[in-house]
């Protein structure tokens, strides 16, 4: 393990992107020397005073040309919507880039992978696809736990989010609040949506010496008991499921091979406990393994001082993304997928 710093931006600040950031400033194994925003408002100030830090004398700018002319070695790219377009941009200009958007997979988007390995080869560099899921509880999670098994059956991966008490920008764009009939007729999520998570069952598909033939999918929906006023966080107005409107989702995704289900995402999303049915709304990512031996393991956060687990899906995703980058920087130049990775070694975690 090399012991040189990794000169770093960080490119956007929203939750996932501060997280990165807060990192970058804290770990000695990291140099930051610049900082991508989108909101007028924080630009020129110091990346530091961003993420409650003292002052780095790095400041924060939406100017990409200068960001681009940066001398960096990688660019930690956290957009709420990835741009491909941007992806390959940055690599031609000699950074690595450690992406936690996508795009993940070749196999499903080859065009845009033809064009990032291009990238790749002319700025001499690599890119790698990373996060909470796709990108770690849905892929490399259960893959790893694989080697405990004797025989696979049928792999489970659940995502269980209280919406209510994680307030999160997307509670209108996915459709709560909305007619249950109406939901169910048309979802809120893009009918991609499955396509782009399929990106991580094929990566276990092909660990375990498979392939995917066919994605199912499914749709149920909880309605409201009672009016339930929600917040969106980061400074934006909430609102109000109204009773009898849809107050929980469960979307499930199957992956199929050899004729019968080997991957199965569920997706429970509840605004709290008053919807009907109720569902468990403890948040958390959990793995079940139907096999032998049958196998359980839950990932989630620990419980606050008032009792609530938090969900910390996307602080996750930021530290999967930002703990990646030293080996991200160090791999050979091209499109490196968690497989060529291998088993990440984080620097610098371990400090006063």
């Amino acid at each position: 393990m090399t012991q040189r710093k990794y000169r770093v931006i960080q490119w956007c600040t929203g939750v996932v992107g501060k997280v990165a950031l807060r990192h970058f400033i804290e770990n000695p194994a990291f140099q930051l020397v610049g900082v991508l925003v989108t909101n007028p408002e924080k630009v020129g100030k110091d990346a530091g005073d961003l993420v409650g830090l003292p002052p780095t004398g790095v400041t924060a700018t939406d100017d990409i040309d200068r960001i681009i002319a940066l001398d960096a070695d990688c660019v930690h790219y956290a957009p709420r919507v990835a741009d491909t377009d941007m992806i390959c941009r940055l690599l031609r200009s000699g950074k690595n880039v450690a992406s936690v958007g996508g795009p993940f997979s070749p196999e499903h988007y080859p065009e845009q992978f033809d064009r990032i390995e291009a990238a790749c080869d002319e700025g001499g560099v690599s890119y790698h696809a990373c996060g909470i899921h796709p990108g770690f509880s849905g892929d490399i999670l259960p893959l790893t736990l694989t080697r405990l098994m004797n025989r696979v059956d049928h792999i489970q991966v659940y995502e269980f989010i209280d919406k209510l008490e994680n307030p999160m920008i997307y509670t209108e764009v996915m459709g709560f609040g909305r007619d249950p009939g109406e939901l169910l007729a048309k979802p809120s999520r893009s009918p991609e949506a499955p396509y782009a998570f399929a990106q991580s069952m094929a990566l276990v598909a092909e660990g375990l010496g498979k392939k995917i033939e066919n994605i199912t999918t499914q749709l149920e929906v909880a309605t409201a008991t009672r009016d339930i006023p929600y917040e969106v966080g980061e400074g934006l107005p909430g609102g109000v499921i109204r009773k009898g409107t849809v107050g929980g989702q469960h979307y499930e995704w199957t992956a199929w091979a050899d004729g019968s289900p080997l991957i199965t995402y569920h997706f429970f999303w509840s605004m709290g406990a008053d919807i009907e049915p109720r569902w468990d709304i403890d948040s958390r990512y959990q793995v079940v393994i139907e096999g032998d031996p049958p196998l359980e393991v839950r990932l989630m956060g620990r419980p606050g001082a008032d009792g609530v687990r938090p969900f910390l899906g996307l602080p996750w995703t930021g530290l999967l993304g930002a703990t990646a980058v030293p080996a991200v920087c160090d791999a050979r130049p091209g499109v490196i997928t968690h497989i060529d990775l291998g088993v990440v070694q984080p620097r610098g975690l371990v400090r006063p």
